[in-house]
């Protein structure tokens, strides 16, 4: 396991970093512009030497955190962890379970990758498209007395990936697929796009 107290240090040793950048790109910002006017020269010196003295403390910072973490083992057994690092481990029973659902989304989604494939010019698209359709939204309409689930699905950024989607949705119309547990028959439809 990855140690607890290597991840915080490298999270610190990171985030000094960014800061040590910042200030020194700060200072070589306000180093290339000087000031020309003699009144405000003394400003301009003060204002230097406060961005000196933040790097310089941000150095000695850095460096410490450094250090620490050279030091500081990247991998631990898991028996050598602090209880409160410790988390729970899944069961069995519940590990295979949750595999067994992301084995079978793997699988849809490779299928309606393969059918969404048939009408694209550049198959690759494909698997683009649909995860795309995965996240959009959908209008759901049940009509208990027609026996019916209306899924409208809403249109893509584009033509082309439309008419994708619209040949997906009739493959999945000419499979009557019901939604699981009822009677309901799924149908899928592209709102807000006229016919071809």
């Amino acid at each position: 396991m990855v140690n607890p107290r290597w991840r915080d240090l490298d999270s610190r040793f990171r985030s000094l970093n960014g800061k040590l950048q910042r200030q020194r790109a700060q200072f070589a910002a306000h180093t290339l512009h000087p000031e020309s006017d003699t009144g405000s020269v003394p400003k301009w010196e003060q204002r230097k030497s406060e961005i000196v003295e933040a790097i310089e403390q941000l150095e000695h910072e850095w460096e410490g955190v450094k250090q620490q973490r050279q030091y500081t083992p990247h991998h631990l057994d898991w028996d050598q962890l602090r209880a409160q690092d410790q988390f729970e481990r899944l069961a069995p029973s519940r590990k295979r379970l949750t595999d067994t659902v992301k084995l079978i989304a793997y699988r849809t989604e490779t299928a309606l990758t393969r059918i969404v494939r048939e009408v694209l010019a550049r198959p690759h698209d494909a698997l683009f498209l649909v995860r795309d359709l995965f996240r959009s939204e959908a209008d759901l309409s049940p009509d208990t007395k027609a026996g019916m689930l209306s899924v409208g699905v809403h249109p893509m950024a584009n033509p082309r990936s439309n008419r994708a989607i619209e040949h997906l949705l009739g493959a999945l119309n000419a499979a009557e697929l019901t939604y699981p547990g009822t009677t309901l028959k799924l149908v899928y439809t592209l709102v807000g796009v006229p016919p071809s």
